[in-house]
């Protein structure tokens, strides 16, 4: 008799009791994480679940013989060297989908937050510092913001953000649709009061919202939205940008334990018109509820069309 698959999923990426009534024949494990999975248990994985902040490349792969399936309960592929698995055959599933509307949510939060500079009185009042004038703010109806990525979440960030502000614009590229507005991305630092990266981490991306960006835009004194990946952000030229006037806000929401600390030293910058949250964008029952259900079918499906479930 065959030994019934073994699927093992990252701590949060997944309910593993609606797995487990999924793929009654199936053992499921949670890890800490791939590269920290016990020997045994990685060389004997035939599915691996993953959510954003975990790596799978080609030598982590090497400690995954049995692997032919990774289930990514989302939309981020950085980390995960999706041509090296397909040449070893190892097929990678990704939902994006779902979450795009919990983030555009988030997104208008932050921008509301930003545009009204909230985060700034606050973190002043937690000083000792009362700082109203300092709050007075044009309204959000006037702002024109600048999106950038036309994924499912850039897509639905414009949508929600569209009918609450003055004017939205893509950044644009060939393969940006006609029916979405879109400006080239050097005009977009001259004519926006707000930017939203919603970018994936490719190398063209990486620390693309760094000095040149932030020099660039400089005269708008912008706020400044990422919820696709931290590391399109230069963190710490933009915290240095916002400390000395270049930008007005800053929101960053794609931040793992991994990233920690943001704000490296003892120093105090004084209060900042700064908000930063734990990944949270996507963090909705419903979404959640989506997700999880997702996974456990795509991960009985993908062992049923194999045959490795229990008869």
């Amino acid at each position: 008799m065959r030994q019934e698959p073994l699927l093992l999923s990252v701590r949060g990426a997944a309910d593993t009791g609606l797995l487990q009534r999924h793929l009654p024949g199936c053992t499921i494990r949670e890890i800490n994480a791939p590269a920290s999975a016990e020997p045994e248990l990685a060389a004997q994985a035939e599915v691996l679940v993953l959510r954003s902040g975990h790596q799978l490349d080609a030598e982590g792969l090497r400690q995954w013989p049995n692997l032919r399936h990774v289930i990514r309960a989302g939309s981020g592929l950085d980390g995960i060297d999706v041509d090296h698995l397909a040449a070893h055959g190892v097929t990678v599933h990704r939902n994006p989908e779902p979450a795009a509307d919990a983030v555009a949510e988030w997104t208008l939060a932050a921008l509301l937050a930003l545009a009204r500079r909230i985060p700034y009185g606050h973190a002043a009042l937690l000083e000792g510092q009362h700082v109203k004038q300092q709050c007075l703010a044009p309204p959000l109806s006037e702002m024109r913001v600048a999106v950038w990525g036309a994924g499912p979440v850039g897509r639905a960030c414009a949508k929600v953000l569209a009918t609450h502000v003055a004017g939205l614009a893509f950044a644009a590229r060939p393969s940006l649709p006609d029916t979405l507005p879109a400006r080239p991305g050097s005009e977009l630092s001259g004519w926006a009061n707000a930017h939203v990266v919603a970018l994936p981490l490719t190398d063209e991306n990486r620390g693309r919202f760094g000095s040149d960006f932030l020099a660039a835009a400089r005269t708008k004194s912008p706020l400044l939205i990422c919820v696709g990946r931290l590391g399109t952000l230069d963190v710490g030229a933009c915290l240095r940008a916002l400390t000395d006037g270049r930008l007005a806000g800053l929101a960053i929401d794609p931040v793992e334990e991994s990233d920690l600390p943001l704000r490296p030293g003892t120093d105090s910058l004084g209060p900042l018109n700064l908000l930063v949250t734990p990944h949270i964008g996507a963090q909705r029952h419903d979404v959640r509820a989506v997700l999880d259900q997702w996974v456990a079918t795509t991960a009985a499906g993908v062992l049923a069309r194999e045959g490795r479930t229990a008869a």
